[in-house]
């Protein structure tokens, strides 16, 4: 639901997250170079506004209700890539699929990847993305050597690792500024192929003990968790690990183009979709059919890079099956030594029966130096809930009171709901956040739904 309200690539819009839930009508303006965001920001008015890429982010991080929404993706342009250092610098509005299709011929991919290969590059900066890969390799931030950030005096600044700015915008969603270009260390591969190895774990206890024994020799590891199995099965899972197959792991036929990147692509998930089609029943059956179909072990399977990193990006607007009332994604982490926790958390939504089909459990390794960025050493749980499950908010309240009693948090980048008094409970910088965005922003230029309703 748009209309045109001023100039070209400026227009009036109704904006949600990738949850579809609480959508906000703001201005959108799509620069298309720095000059067009400098001056978008000075003209953005009383009520401030945010940068948005791909729309990836599952809450309102990237709304603006009432004020402006940047849409970043119009400054696309790779600069320059350094084949033989691997480093590739590039504008904001890149996203990491472009950025495959470009880097993986060139025998590179790119340091750090989420579920989805659909966000841009000043997104990853700006959530500070963490992928499977985040107990070796840590999150996105650690792996830039710089950015270039559109300030709200209007002024562009290279930002660099080891200063306030730097540690502020990794994780700061979008609130320091508008990242206008970074340049990022890239991974060495020598085929655009995975060697994974799958096993099954029985319950949460063996998947904990397998991921704690040998996640390290792996460069990816994860873990689908049934959070609808109960009794002796609960936190039962599928755990998928594996790492960029070598040449001389391929077939013969495979070795003539070794790093073509072919994402394979379904239909979309259509419009109108019923609420309650992931009901309770459906998922349990999906979630029993799942873990049985999966092999007991596994090794050495070759899969696509889109297979292993992004199976739902194959289903454009994937989103939709929720129906029209859209979903909530909860992620949280709690540390090492804080298992009975994760367990507790665990056993809570198995006995709530949250119908959830994409569950994910993972290791994260230390934490970086972003403020606000959301890895921390320890364990961390996403799920998808159907927003119009009956007692949702309340119940999602406890588990935060519960995770925060553990020392843990929330992620920003996923979260439509939490509570403003919990924020510095689970992110202790966040008062030097505020006192450092209210000296280089006193007018509150930029300002987004997630930062009023979280008083940051």
């Amino acid at each position: 639901m748009a209309s045109p309200t001023g100039p070209a690539g400026t227009r009036t819009a109704s904006v949600t997250g990738w949850g579809r839930t609480a959508p906000t009508t703001a201005r959108l303006v799509r620069p298309g170079s720095y000059g067009e965001a400098v001056a978008a920001v000075r003209a953005c008015g009383a009520r401030g506004g945010i940068a948005r890429g791909l729309g990836r982010a599952y809450g309102d991080a990237a709304q603006n209700a009432g004020g402006v929404v940047w849409d970043m993706t119009g400054l696309d342009r790779i600069r320059r890539i350094d084949a033989e250092a691997g480093v590739v610098e590039c504008e904001a509005g890149v996203s990491l699929h472009r950025l495959m299709e470009v880097l993986l011929p060139l025998g590179w991919f790119v340091p750090v990847s989420p579920g989805t290969r659909y966000v841009t590059v000043g997104g990853a900066v700006g959530a500070d993305i963490h992928g499977k890969n985040h107990h070796v390799a840590g999150s996105f931030t650690r792996h830039v050597r710089s950015f270039e950030l559109l300030t709200a005096d209007g002024a562009v600044r290279t930002v660099r690792p080891g200063t306030d700015l730097f540690d502020a915008t990794a994780g700061g969603m979008g609130l320091t500024g508008v990242v206008l270009a970074a340049a990022v260390r890239l991974v060495p591969v020598q085929t655009s192929l995975m060697t994974v190895d799958t096993e099954r774990a029985a319950d949460l206890d063996d998947l904990l003990a397998r991921l704690s024994a040998t996640d390290h020799r792996y460069r990816y590891s994860v873990a689908w968790i049934d959070l609808l199995a109960r009794g002796a099965a609960t936190g039962r899972a599928v755990l998928t690990r594996g790492d960029h197959a070598p040449l001389d792991a391929l077939p013969a036929r495979a070795r003539r183009s070794p790093l073509a990147f072919r994402p394979g692509r379904l239909p979309p998930a259509p419009r109108g979709l019923p609420d309650g089609l992931l009901g309770r029943r459906s998922v349990g059956l999906f979630n029993a059919l799942w873990y049985r179909k999966a092999p007991r072990r596994r090794t050495g399977e070759l899969q696509r890079i889109s297979t292993f990193f992004h199976p739902l990006d194959g289903v454009p607007h994937w989103n939709r099956v929720y129906g029209r009332g859209g979903f909530v994604q909860y992620q949280f982490v709690v540390g090492h030594g804080e298992e009975e926790t994760l367990r507790r958390v665990v056993e809570r939504i198995a006995a709530r029966g949250c119908p959830s089909f994409l569950a994910v459990l993972k290791r994260f390794g230390a934490g970086g130096s972003g403020w606000l960025s959301f890895p921390a050493a320890g364990w961390t749980l996403a799920l998808d809930i159907p927003a119009g499950l009956p007692g949702l908010g309340a119940f999602l309240d406890e588990l935060d009171e519960a995770v925060a009693a553990a020392g843990g948090r929330v992620y920003l980048a996923k979260d439509a709901r939490l509570r403003p008094e919990l924020v510095d409970v689970m992110y202790p910088r966040a008062p030097e956040f505020r006192e450092l965005r209210e000296r280089l922003d006193p007018r509150g230029v930029f300002t987004s739904d997630l930062s009023r309703r979280l008083a940051l």
